[in-house]
């Protein structure tokens, strides 16, 4: 019969020796207590019990017990939940008296006992020997010989930094009591077999080295399909014939994983890193064992554990120099540079100093500097170029931090900041010294997989996702290009908006190779091969390579520009990638994948891109970089627009320096046309006009140009009308900036139309669309709007002169619903009208030719526009009537 108050003793999953003679401590403070095992115990105790002494335990299958009938749940050597199994349905329950008997540290999730002894030991069976000793409760040998057994396995013989003087005492005390060394000796010293030696060989060729936070930490991960039971003897062995810091072991076995840590350091706890797993232990070793997760998921959230928990050599205010020094922001770019040279620097910050504090502005660089005195902006003050809202630390800042704000910023300076003042900087230099200095301490040749915040490009295997969102057709391209292009000892990348937009999820086939080598040369092979013709531009080391079919790929060799001034077409020299890259005008077209056979779909990141596309911000590279092109600020704003970004604060701010220097006034108005040209090809280029006007830059146009109220209106009216006519499917294309831009101009008189038009080098079949035919439509639309309704007739006479974009501009300019209504009614029902009778007909009711046949073909048509007639015989009936009357 089931006994009721009971009280059971249990300790964690895969039970060590501390954790089995801790129960048998427990007992003897617990009569009448049963003693169970929440799962399997390590084979060495298994064996252990086999051969001499289970006799002393009083224990109970688990499957046995009835848990309503427990009252009391004793924990040794544990008080996590996630390590006790299936008792842990025990702690739902209110009326449960729970005692804890443990020397792990503190956890967040730690079981609360109504008793509890809890103090670091390095064996839990060293503080309850303590107890017993003090409670005068008699131990026999045998028994003292498995507590002394605890002992020395939880403190390695004595050799743990785990262990501290209760361990030595309690020991002491045991042997005493007649503690056997000799069974000690033989369980602790175990023989490692041929098997186990084959297993640490797989562990030691499998390991990665991490540097985290500068301390170098090994895991290894190793997979079999039966259970090991000595794992973490293995793991033990591994560390101090490697003599490693701190270990990290992951086991797939069975169905299970687990994972065993041993830590020789301060800095690493592994305690606190294995319990982000749902395991746990104490400062210097511990355990945890993880069902539905694979080895590589452990080890990715081992990582983040590490990353969050491993304590770092050096904080902020170890590694600053200090003082900073720092100018105003109305020094001059001149003044600024002379502060560099004086003071062998590369880079200042910008401060508002007070009394009690410093107000940080920003920073800004040698480069920039230099550049900016290129230009001739050498008296220029220093706030208008400076890189606003720099990234701070505190003095206690981590090395992590400091390493992962300069290198996501971007910046070469770091200031520390205490109680708003600026105490120090941190410069790349520092850092980067630091980083060397820790790879010096590392073995030669170690891999670092997990090295964060690497100056290096952020690199990633994409061919998965490549293969899901691109056609065969150019996935077949791609492969072939890189082929081509590794038989003649060249790099090829896939580069800019195609690969952004393959992030996007948004289709483009717009290819844009980069060559590292020569472009042309690599052009004329790949067309040779695959039957297609090529135009090259020697000047830019540039190739258009156009399929027989008309497709086409754009192909460049990696370059890098430089400007003589503000706002002059590049000059350009050969270079590697990332020089390639770096010229080019946001961070998120900085994105390149390789696609030489060997690393063909290798991601390329230098810049941050995929950061800054999951943030949706539009940044430039480099703060001189409207200076230098002007231009981009209109691609800045297309992008923004597109593609529901922000332009980053830093790049709004440099666009507000670009225009208020008006370096626009030196671009040529081609160049200004095309980038206004294709704002007005995008889908909905109203906001991005409102964007232009917050700017100031419609008066780039033309000054006259101003946004008000009926402009915005307008070109939402245009929008509408352009999705009607899209939804008609006629099989006539049309220039949807045609409408746009003529919808802008509105406001303008012919003069000043022409103005803009020769300033934007408008040809001269679009400077006759703007300039003439315009106001040739504004006359009609306003007939239409005093003159409706009129026959139909008369309206296919009034729009049948005009071409589709004038129309279309016209059904949007008009406020006349009836108006709209009458345009709509051409294009979809009168514009193509066609009458039947032709001019043999006319002939034959004995006419001569001449221009009476246009005048009855006229009158036909009327009728039949006007729904008189619907056949031939009604036609040619009509037509016999009209001639007779003549």
């Amino acid at each position: 019969m089931p006994v009721k108050n009971l009280t059971i003793i249990t300790t964690h999953v895969n039970a060590d020796f501390d954790a089995l003679a801790s129960m048998l401590a427990a007992q003897k403070l617990y009569p009448g207590s049963l003693i169970v095992f929440p799962a399997s115990k390590e084979k060495n105790i298994r064996n252990f019990f086999i051969k001499s002494m289970a006799y002393l335990f009083n224990m109970a299958d688990i499957k046995d017990v009835v848990f309503s009938n427990v009252k009391r749940l004793v924990l040794v050597d544990t008080r996590q939940p996630g390590r006790i199994g299936r008792l842990s349905s025990l702690l739902k329950r209110s009326d449960l008296e729970i005692h804890i008997y443990d020397h792990h540290p503190n956890m967040a999730n730690d079981i609360k006992g109504h008793y509890e002894v809890i103090r670091p030991a390095g064996a839990t069976v060293s503080i309850l020997t303590g107890i017993l000793r003090e409670k005068g409760i008699r131990i026999s040998s045998d028994e003292a010989t498995i507590m002394c057994l605890g002992i020395y396995e939880d403190t390695g013989s004595f050799n743990f930094p785990s262990t501290t003087e209760e361990d030595f005492i309690a020991a002491a005390y045991l042997l005493s009591k007649g503690s056997n060394l000799n069974i000690i000796s033989n369980l602790i010293a175990r023989e490692i077999n041929s098997e186990q030696i084959g297993l640490l060989n797989d562990m030691i060729q499998a390991s990665n080295f991490y540097n985290i936070n500068g301390i170098e930490v090994v895991v290894t991960i190793i997979s079999t399909e039966n259970y090991v039971p000595d794992f973490a003897f293995l793991v033990q062995k591994m560390i101090k014939m490697e003599n490693l810091n701190a270990i990290f072991a992951i086991a797939r076995m069975e169905e299970k994983i687990y994972v065993v840590a041993r830590s020789r350091i301060d800095e690493v706890d592994v305690g606190a890193v294995v319990s982000f797993l749902g395991g746990g232990g104490h400062t210097f070793a511990a355990a945890a064992t993880i069902k539905n997760m694979t080895p590589a998921q452990t080890e990715h959230k081992l990582l983040e554990s590490l990353y969050k928990t491993v304590k770092p050599e050096r904080v902020a205010k170890d590694l600053m120099s200090s003082p900073p020094i720092m100018i105003g922001p109305d020094v001059t770019c001149r003044d600024a540079n002379n502060s560099l040279t004086r003071y062998n620097i590369n880079a200042l910050l910008v401060a508002k100093k007070t009394a009690d504090k410093d107000e940080l502005l920003g920073c800004i660089t040698r480069q920039v500097i230099e550049k900016a005195i290129y230009h001739n902006l050498d008296h220029v003050p220093v706030k208008e170029y400076m890189s606003t809202e720099p990234a701070t630390v505190e003095p206690d800042a981590d090395i992590f931090e400091i390493q992962k704000k300069i290198i996501e910023s971007k910046q070469r300076i770091l200031p520390v900041i205490d109680n708003d003042k600026v105490v120090g900087i941190i410069t790349r230099t520092n850092l980067l010294n630091i980083l060397v200095r820790w790879s010096q301490q590392t073995a030669t040749n170690l891999p670092e997989p997990a090295s964060r915040g690497s100056i290096q490009a952020r690199t990633k295997n994409i061919v998965k996702f490549m293969n899901e969102r691109l056609s065969e057709r150019i996935l077949s391209i791609l492969r072939d290009i890189g082929r081509v292009a590794e038989k003649i000892g060249y790099g090829a990348f896939i580069v800019g908006g195609f690969v952004r937009d393959l992030f996007l999820y948004r289709s483009n086939e717009d290819l844009d190779i980069v060559i590292e080598g020569d472009g042309i040369a690599f052009a004329k092979k790949y067309a040779e091969k695959v039957g297609a013709r090529i135009n090259a531009y020697n000047k830019f080391g540039t190739a258009v390579i156009i399929f027989p079919d008309g497709f086409k790929i754009d192909v460049a060799s990696a370059r890098m520009e430089y400007y003589k001034f503000p706002a002059a077409l590049p000059i350009v020299e050969m270079s590697s990638i990332r020089l390639d890259l770096f010229r080019r005008d946001f961070t998120i077209n900085t994105l390149a994948v390789q696609l030489n056979p060997e690393k063909f779909g290798i991601l390329i990141d230098f810049f941050a891109a995929q950061k800054d596309i999951k943030e949706k911000a539009i940044r430039v590279l480099h703060n001189l970089s409207f200076v230098e092109d002007p231009t981009r600020v209109f691609r800045a704003i297309r992008f923004e627009q597109r593609f529901g970004f922000s332009i980053g604060k830093l790049t709004s701010r440099l666009i507000e320096n670009a225009v208020k220097m008006n370096f626009f006034k030196r671009l040529s108005g081609k160049r200004v046309f095309s980038e206004l040209r294709q704002i007005l090809e995008e889908e909905n280029p109203a906001p991005a006009i409102i964007r232009l006007n917050g700017y100031g830059l419609l008066g780039v146009i033309h000054p006259d140009i101003e946004l008000n109220k009926e402009l915005v209106e307008l070109f939402n009216s245009v929008k509408k009308v352009l999705s009607w006519y899209d939804l008609l499917f006629i099989e006539e294309s049309y220039m949807k900036w045609v409408v746009y831009f003529l919808t802008l101009i509105r406001s303008c008189n012919k003069r000043i139309s022409g103005r803009i038009c020769t300033r934007f080098e408008i040809t001269p079949r679009f400077m006759s669309i703007f300039c003439n035919e315009r106001f040739g439509a504004d006359k009609c639309l306003l007939w239409l709007e005093r003159n409706l309704p009129v026959q139909n007739s008369v309206v296919y006479k009034r729009l049948s002169g005009f071409n589709t974009e004038i129309i279309l501009y016209m059904m949007a300019a008009t406020k006349l619903e009836s108006v709209k209504k009458a345009i709509s009614h051409y294009f979809a029902r009168l514009r193509y009208t066609d009458i039947l009778i032709t001019g043999k007909d006319i002939k034959a009711m004995g006419l001569e030719s001449g221009p009476i046949y246009r005048e009855i073909m006229q009158a036909v048509l009327d009728a039949r526009l006007n729904g008189k007639l619907k056949t031939l015989n009604d036609e040619l009936t009509y037509a016999r009537k009209y001639v007779s009357k003549l």
